[in-house]
């Protein structure tokens, strides 16, 4: 069985993009807004040396909500994909949801199977891919990303830098460790083995 590493793209790969229309943060609205974050290939690089297959896990509902274009969407994902062939880094599957449940726009709205926090995604890369969830993990710095990881029975991280800080403080979000950010969560998730055979602890034990 494979192990694999679920990843959420905005707020870990990506930042994530203040707008003054709405106030707050959130996934880019076209390809000039979309920015990798440091150190974000040394960290994939480290999760395919230490066997991970590689799934991106992402709601996408921008064209649901009418602030962005299919086109939009498109060319951004393409400007991720271009980084990630220049760093020599394989993705098995870029898995995105595009609806939303409020959206008046055809085809986008109502209720769907795949939006996070449904583990619709990791469980359709246990059966395509023969997954093993238990040893996987997801992602993430939302708290539907830690829902999903739990709901599909992996481990979770939370990245905690970003803007999005909901649940951290009275730790809601239940997932099996929280890091600052992506490389500072895989450094964690391979640590690496000691002078006696023994693996260092991925995450504090709890009591």
């Amino acid at each position: 069985m494979i192990k694999a590493a679920f990843i959420d793209r905005d707020g870990v790969l990506n930042r994530n993009v203040f707008y003054s229309d709405t106030g707050a943060y959130e996934s880019p609205r076209t390809a000039d807004d979309f920015e990798i974050l440091p150190n974000v290939m040394e960290a994939l690089r480290l999760l395919v040396n230490a066997d991970y297959r590689l799934f991106l896990v992402s709601n996408q509902p921008n064209v649901a909500k009418a602030k962005s274009t299919i086109e939009d969407l498109k060319k951004t994902h393409e400007k991720l994909e271009m980084a990630l062939v220049n760093s020599q880094i394989h993705f098995e599957e870029f898995y995105y949801c595009y609806h939303h449940p409020d959206s008046s726009v055809p085809g986008f709205g109502g209720p769907c199977e795949c939006r996070k926090p449904s583990p619709y995604f990791l469980q359709k890369a246990e059966h395509d891919y023969q997954i093993d969830l238990n040893r996987s993990w997801m992602i993430g710095d939302r708290l539907t990303d830690i829902e999903c990881g739990v709901a599909a029975g992996v481990k979770t991280v939370r990245i905690t830098s970003g803007s999005l800080q909901e649940g951290i403080e009275n730790n809601e979000h239940r997932a099996t460790f929280s890091a600052n950010n992506l490389l500072e969560a895989v450094k964690r998730i391979v640590a690496p083995i000691g002078a006696d055979g023994m693996k260092a602890p991925a995450f504090p034990t709890s009591d």
